[in-house]
């Protein structure tokens, strides 16, 4: 929402604030304001549109996120790990519409570097399933062992056993 020069400085305030309320004596007032200004940290490395999106994605509100998704004009300004989220949030949202533009949303997303191992292998799956449909059978299971080794939970074992079902019919 604000940009980050704007969070350093309310984050300067704040502490500020905090340091002066406790040299006052007034501990609960200085609490509150750090409390703030730790607040206000944890969205310079976190954006707080992706966080809602997450948030409204698991309540399968897909409207809402998509429209804070469109929200964010320069996802080039994210920090990395957030640009890759981005693309990677656009693409779970594409994919529920067609598969046109995911396909271009999940290789930036793995391009740009995801974090974790099951949301490569999630969009690994997906890219899979966009092979899948456009008859590119060895991509489609090149791409479906790489997911299955970053399964290390088994979480999508499902999911991977039907996408295999799938191809042995193509």
């Amino acid at each position: 929402m604000f940009s980050r020069e704007v969070k350093f400085v309310l984050t300067a305030l704040f502490t500020a604030l905090s340091v002066w309320q406790f040299v006052e004596g007034n501990i609960g007032n200085g609490i509150m304001w750090f409390l703030l200004a730790a607040l206000i940290v944890l969205f310079i490395f976190k954006n707080e549109r992706l966080l809602l999106v997450f948030f409204y994605l698991r309540k399968n509100n897909m409207a809402k996120s998509q429209q804070l998704l469109d929200g964010i004009k320069k996802p080039e300004k994210l920090m990395r790990a957030d640009e890759a989220y981005y693309y990677y949030l656009n693409g779970l949202l594409q994919s529920q519409k067609g598969i046109g533009k995911a396909e271009k949303f999940f290789k930036k997303a793995l391009a740009t570097g995801l974090r974790f191992d099951h949301d490569k292998a999630i969009a690994k799956l997906n890219l899979a399933g966009i092979a899948a449909s456009k008859r590119r059978k060895r991509d489609a299971l090149n791409l479906v062992a790489e997911a299955k080794k970053l399964d290390k939970r088994k979480m999508l074992d499902d999911q991977i056993k039907a996408l295999q079902q799938q191809l042995k019919r193509i």
